[in-house]
């Protein structure tokens, strides 16, 4: 696991600033901390960072082929390299190192762009083509690993794992993204390709992007894309199917020249992956050496450690866990200098801290993530198929014209028994259905978003609208049922803008590698096509991956309600609340012009009194104030341009 960073001159071939490049290599050394190396020539910079994972002594980056006229900067792993490695020398390319970095390099002379259909794993790359002058950069198919880039008015073109990196670069776009600041707050993160700077953007996960001096830079290319239109198969059948599609996930990222472990939470998807793993280390090694699994528990939280304990105790693994006090406001400052954008996730908090835990033992951790999102894991799913089948039966028009109304005169009763909260209910059965799950994922309610922001913001917004994202991506799924629809939306913005995000960016701040098994492309593509039914059948989720799991992990684990990460953000905030006050109506936060702070100064009254939970949305707030404070700097002034290019400036 790495960082990479670049400049380009788009036209000529002009000398680039080489103390720009150093500085952008040296932010984000936390990515790369066993070394860096540099390539420039006329008009083309790269820098890279390195973790060394694979042949430490002869993965060093930038790496070249033959004659020196390609060279390359990697982030990630390649999966099987070794196969492609044999097919590359039958065509005849000679390989100097063990590194699966070299194979991408003869995958490029051997097949141009389309090089990336044949690499699975997790990845980001540049790549430079000194013959065709010729820069791609890519991406791999699920976005597991980062890339940013921004056109400078200077003619160059920068990118790099991180914005950090970026932003070391003077002319580096600062010009806070109206419509970013939206679905920030709709979402709690900024969906791909934006990002918090209007003309900074992040490549799309499964796109490449073929840039060729003295030409106009173009659109990313898509080159992969998960289909969920399901296929009938046999249930048992389909235990074994995924049963055998796992483990060899998992053994594919057991490949390693450091130590590796796992996270174990004593859920169900890394319960089974631990279980997965090592099944495999017995059969490889005859148990000589255990696994190594982690755990973390909080103080006045939910205590999963006992979950954890029992299936290391069934597995005999090298077992870490370590319980410590967690409070979240006292880490902001520190989340906002790791996103560099506003993100509102608080799960990254711990996600950090366990991260922080395994690289005291290990490298590389594999995590169960995207068990959720292929097996309809969240409660959402369940609650969202049951009101779809009602829509199926009552025309939009009338649900429209009678629920939308109802829905929006009836109370909002956080306090009230679940059966009385019905606001959000009847809401979601007057839309449709992508607007319906555009309202299910929605952090913070388009009703009270809209009193948050400062007309100024809102006007900027030329009528835009966060649920436009969550449409277009309904609109282009190829899937059979709205399940499968929602699925596919979850897989374009929630797990690329949240889940992993989150687990890169935690896990590589504390300079650890972080593998996802669930999440190789061959189990995601089959995942998808799977019928309904065994993911979510009588009210029970994720039902196929249970069943697999049931010889292999406690039917505690399997069958227990799924319970959240740390500890209770609301009460944390009602004992804090001075200090959050502080925080919200800071200096950062009223210069910004970006928020209504009567409306805030409410929303913390209500949330204080204990009549209305309002943590998700404050929380969003606390981390918009962080970025704005650490990353954006604290005197942003709000400026006002036509059609949605409002933004906020970073004082001279």
């Amino acid at each position: 696991m790495c960082g990479l960073t670049g400049l380009f001159d788009l036209e000529h071939r002009r000398p680039l600033d080489e103390a720009i490049l150093h500085s952008m290599t040296r932010a984000i050394a936390h990515r790369g901390p066993d070394g860096e190396g540099f390539h420039t020539a006329p008009g083309i910079a790269l820098g890279h960072r390195r973790l060394a994972i694979i042949d430490p002594v002869g993965g060093h980056q930038p790496m070249f082929n033959e004659d020196g006229r390609i060279a390359i900067v990697f982030n990630g792993e390649i999966y099987g390299f070794r196969a492609l490695v044999h097919q590359l020398e039958a065509r005849g390319h000679k390989f100097k190192t063990r590194c699966d970095t070299e194979v991408v390099i003869h995958a490029w002379e051997e097949w141009g762009p389309a090089c990336v259909e044949r690499l699975d794993g997790m990845f980001a790359l540049a790549l430079w083509d000194e013959a065709k002058q010729t820069l791609f950069l890519a991406r791999d198919r699920l976005g597991k690993k980062p890339l940013y880039y921004a056109q400078l008015p200077t003619g160059e073109l920068i990118f790099g794992s991180e914005m950090k990196a970026l932003l070391q670069h003077p002319a580096c776009p600062r010009r806070l993204d109206p419509t970013a600041i939206d679905d920030f707050l709709a979402f709690g993160y900024v969906p791909d390709p934006k990002s918090i700077y209007q003309g900074v953007h992040k490549l799309p996960a499964a796109t490449t992007l073929t840039v060729q001096r003295g030409r106009k830079l173009p659109s990313p290319v898509t080159y992969w894309k998960p289909s969920f239109k399901s296929k009938p198969i046999n249930e048992d059948a389909a235990v074994i199917s995924l049963t055998e599609k796992l483990e060899r996930a998992v053994q594919a990222r057991r490949i390693s020249d450091v130590p590796l472990g796992a996270f174990l939470s004593g859920g169900v998807d890394s319960s089974g992956v631990v279980a997965l793993l090592a099944k495999r280390a017995l059969l490889d090694k005859g148990g000589a050496e255990p696994v190594k699994t982690f755990a973390i528990g909080f103080e006045h939280g939910v205590d999963e450690l006992p979950y954890a304990r029992a299936v290391a105790e069934r597995y005999g693994t090298d077992h870490t866990e370590e319980r410590q006090s967690l409070a979240y406001l006292d880490a902001i400052d520190r989340q906002a200098e790791i996103f560099d954008e506003p993100f509102a996730d608080s799960s990254s908090v711990p996600t950090y801290r366990v991260s922080e835990l395994a690289r005291r033992r290990v490298t590389v951790a594999l995590s169960g993530d995207g068990g959720d999102e292929l097996f309809a894991g969240y409660r959402r799913y369940r609650l969202f198929q049951n009101l779809d089948r009602v829509r199926g039966r009552v025309p939009h028009g009338m649900r429209k014209a009678l629920l939308g109304p109802l829905g929006r005169a009836y109370p909002k009763l956080d306090a009230a028994p679940r059966w009385l909260r019905a606001k959000h209910t009847l809401l979601e059965l007057a839309a449709d259905s992508p607007h319906g799950w555009y309202r299910t994922v929605c952090r913070i309610p388009d009703e009270l978003r809209r009193k948050l922001i400062s007309p100024s913001l809102r006007g900027s917004l030329d009528g835009y609208d966060p649920a436009d994202t969550i449409r277009a991506h309904w609109e282009a799924a190829e899937a059979t049922t709205s399940l499968g629809r929602a699925q596919y939306v979850d897989l374009k913005t929630w797990l690329i803008g949240d889940i992993l995000n989150k687990v890169d960016r935690a896990s590589m701040a504390a300079s650890l590698e972080v593998r996802v098994p669930m999440l190789d492309y061959h189990f995601v593509e089959w995942a998808a096509s799977l019928p309904d039914e065994l993911k979510i059948d009588k009210g029970q989720q994720k039902r196929i991956l249970k069943r697999a799991f049931e010889p292999l992990v406690p039917h505690e684990n399997l069958y227990r309600a799924k319970t959240g990460f740390a500890t209770d953000l609301a009460d944390e905030m009602r004992r804090d609340m001075p200090r959050l006050r502080e925080r919200l109506l800071s200096d950062a936060m009223q210069d910004s012009g970006l928020l209504d702070m009567a409306s805030v100064r409410g929303l913390l009254d209500r949330h204080q009194s204990g009549k209305r939970d309002h943590a998700t949305a404050l929380w969003s707030l606390a981390m918009l104030e962080g970025f704005l404070r650490v990353v954006h700097g604290s005197a942003a002034v709000a400026t006002t341009t036509p059609r949605s290019a409002a933004s906020v400036e970073r004082a001279a």
